[in-house]
């Protein structure tokens, strides 16, 4: 029989432990949830990656924070909620943006907008009732409300406390 001199081969050595480490796709850098061409999903769709959606989707999808990307054989009837929504297919509710709204050429839209910028691209369709909202003035507005509210609630406050002594 033949051996060889070298420790590793013989029949004594112990086996190598699993050090198996899987390759990274060159895409891994931003994680992204996929519904396929063939998928049809009914109900709430929430969650903390980008989305893409290339089948059927009805009810509400909900991502703060994240994009979701409407790919060209995307059918959504649902309200959607995002920071950016790209929409190359066609999606029949309301939607709403922290930031953009991005329709592109072959992109249908049957539902109402509000975001902060929007982009419609030539060649692309929206019906419905667009709200285009200046960041700082909302956050001015909400500065103002919370003030208000709070000079309203002192008063009642102090009319409390003296109804009590």
């Amino acid at each position: 029989m033949l051996q060889s001199p070298d420790p590793k081969f013989s029949s004594n050595a112990v086996p190598p432990t699993n050090s198996y480490i899987p390759v990274k796709p060159a895409t891994a850098s931003m994680d992204q949830a996929t519904i396929g061409r063939s998928l049809v999903i009914k109900g709430e769709i929430t969650g903390s990656e980008a989305l893409f959606i290339d089948g059927r989707v009805e009810g509400s999808i909900n991502f703060p924070g994240n994009r979701v990307t409407v790919g060209r054989n995307g059918i959504v009837a649902a309200n959607i909620t995002a920071t950016e929504v790209v929409i190359m297919g066609k999606v029949q509710g309301n939607v709403e943006c922290a930031d953009r709204l991005d329709i592109r050429g072959e992109g249908v839209l049957t539902g109402d907008v509000v975001t902060h910028r929007i982009s419609v691209e030539e060649g692309a369709m929206i019906k419905g009732g667009v709200e285009v909202r200046n960041p700082e003035k909302q956050n001015q507005k909400s500065q103002v409300q919370n003030q208000n509210q709070n000079k309203q609630e002192a008063p009642k406050a102090a009319a409390a406390v003296a109804g009590n002594a």
